[in-house]
């Protein structure tokens, strides 16, 4: 038995995305090219002309992407003509859809035409979709791929939240602190390579900088030179008023 063969036959788990899925095997444009991602599910859509060819290339040979073959064209023209002769209580609806699908730009028309018929519109929606579906899961049957249920987004709560932003104050708090030792240790080296006839202006700045840090002293003095004011004063009234 072969590699390839062997490779074949294991079931691959994905956690398919299914409207991106759903996306790739409808849209049969020659210049876009869709691909499964085992590991995620995602589909990643390359458009020829946007973009980098060599991306293109990279991933078409890694074996972690898997080409998706989008449903014919002509097979969703028959869909349509299915469509179509399902609408026998319908006849204008009918004779309309009908004449759209002739010729160049039938899906253009076909829906265009659906527009003007919300119910109708939905019914094809629902139609179209369950073809697609069935299409899909025959073509992760033919890959041995297990669709499996995609993580559903959490919302973390506050308590992780908050443990988050306390680790990180505490993180930052140490890097402050290991820089300032840093800043204190490069600046007890620099002092053993200053000049000696330098030490001296290096110390007075140091005290320029000590000093300017230290908050302006308050004018405690002002209350008691007012009470001495306040007193004589006083002593003047009562000299004044013994005369």
């Amino acid at each position: 038995m072969s590699t390839v063969t062997k490779r074949r036959r294991e079931k691959r788990e994905v956690p398919i995305a299914w409207e991106a899925l759903e996306d790739a095997f409808e849209n049969n444009a020659p210049e876009v090219h869709s691909y499964l991602q085992f590991e995620t599910g995602e589909v990643i859509r390359i458009v020829d002309g946007v973009a980098d060819p060599r991306m293109h290339e990279k991933i078409a040979r890694d074996d972690k992407y898997l080409r998706i073959d989008p449903v014919s064209s002509r097979e969703q023209y028959r869909w349509m003509e299915r469509f179509i002769d399902s609408l026998e209580d319908e006849q204008e609806l009918q004779t309309q859809l009908t004449v759209a699908i002739d010729g160049k730009g039938a899906f253009r028309r076909f829906k265009d035409v659906l527009m003007s018929f919300p119910v109708q519109r939905e019914r094809w929606f629902t139609f179209r979709s369950e073809r697609l579906a069935s299409c899909m899961k025959a073509w992760l049957t033919a890959h041995d791929i297990v669709a499996v249920e995609r993580p559903a987004w959490r919302v973390p709560s506050a308590e992780e939240v908050q443990a988050n932003v306390e680790t990180e104050k505490s993180k930052r708090r140490m890097t402050r602190a290991q820089a300032a030792e840093a800043n204190r240790q490069h600046l007890k080296e620099l002092v053993d390579l200053v000049p000696v006839r330098e030490l001296e202006t290096a110390v007075a700045f140091m005290e320029f900088l000590r000093e300017r840090r230290r908050p302006p002293r308050t004018r405690a003095k002002t209350a008691e030179g007012d009470g001495e004011d306040a007193g004589t004063e006083d002593g003047a009234d009562e000299s004044e008023s013994e005369d």
